[in-house]
């Protein structure tokens, strides 16, 4: 597997980001792709979704859901939740100090599942005056969780949408293992368009780059998942994990008025004690009291520049 390779979830599903509309996909276009990069594998995990000249969009989003459905374990074991709370509760004591709108809204953009929001209504006792949502373009997946989060009793809402057009905005952007997805320019567009939407802070937590994260992350699918998409784009999730620094500079370059920093970016010599980290983006504004708020864990932050 190399970092040019595309994910396999990112081919099947292709929708107009303007009108949300779900556009065919062509089996030749994918195998294309997939043939081009010689991605054998990938290769025979298409094979398997019926369909002649399109891929059948309900067998897509079966093989989605049931993937997601997995992947919701990483987030489980990997304490997703908990990471974006640590950065997550003193973030929001120093926006209420600062902003008079409310309520104070953290929109999670590719939500999936929507696990961390669940999570974080579930456990994160962010105050009554925050509102969690949940944005993803695949319907299938919003349906899911927002049917979760219905039988679950939470108060938070998952919406088909694109997280950058609301008709409010986002004080918070948040994201989990939706960064290594866009390569390039796209990275770059990606930070912009958070920035035009006004949000005052991003926090976006990802696989940590590292030369364990791919071995780690075969041993953990093959361990734990049984839907072939999940463990072919799991594993190369981690192949394509960003550098800190990379992020860092596509953010700092696309990103202003923002001033960015990894969460535990840091190289370490044993990478599996910090499997994950986290682009921290703030308005310049909130850059000190920020940092004074994290307390002893301002030492895993990065200068904020």
């Amino acid at each position: 597997m190399r970092a040019d390779w595309p994910e396999l979830s990112d081919l099947l599903l292709d929708v107009d980001p303007e009108t949300l509309a779900r556009r065919p996909v062509k089996r030749a276009a994918v195998n294309a792709v997939l043939e081009k990069h010689g991605m054998r594998v990938g290769r025979r995990v298409v094979d398997a979704i019926p369909g002649a000249d399109v891929l059948d969009p309900d067998a897509v989003d079966g093989v989605l859901l049931r993937s997601h459905t997995e992947l919701q374990r990483l987030s489980f074991e990997f304490q997703n939740g908990v990471r974006l709370l640590q950065l997550l509760r003193p973030l929001l004591n120093v926006l209420r100090s600062s902003e008079t709108e409310r309520p104070l809204r953290i929109v999670d953009i590719g939500c999936g599942l929507g696990f961390v929001v669940r999570w974080l209504a579930a456990y994160g006792e962010l105050g009554d005056d925050v509102e969690l949502l949940g944005c993803d373009f695949n319907p299938a997946l919003i349906r899911l969780a927002q049917k979760l989060t219905e039988e679950e009793g939470l108060r938070c809402q998952f919406r088909v949408t694109n997280a950058f057009t609301l008709e409010r905005r986002a004080h918070v952007f948040l994201s989990t293992g939706v960064l290594h997805h866009f390569r390039g320019d796209d990275l770059g567009r990606f930070f912009q368009r958070q920035a035009q939407a006004g949000a005052k802070a991003l926090l976006h937590c990802d696989i940590k780059a590292s030369w364990a994260a791919p071995l780690g992350s075969w041993i953990f699918h093959q361990a734990r998942m049984r839907e072939p998409l999940a463990r072919h784009d799991g594993v190369l999730s981690a192949v394509r994990a960003h550098p800190a620094a990379v992020m860092v500079a596509a953010a700092r370059a696309h990103g202003r008025p923002l001033v960015y920093s990894v969460f535990d970016g840091a190289w370490s010599p044993l990478p599996i004690l910090r499997s994950l980290n986290t682009l921290v983006g703030l308005d310049p504004s909130l850059a000190e009291p920020f940092v004074s708020a994290l307390g002893k864990s301002k030492a895993r932050l990065g200068a904020l520049t």
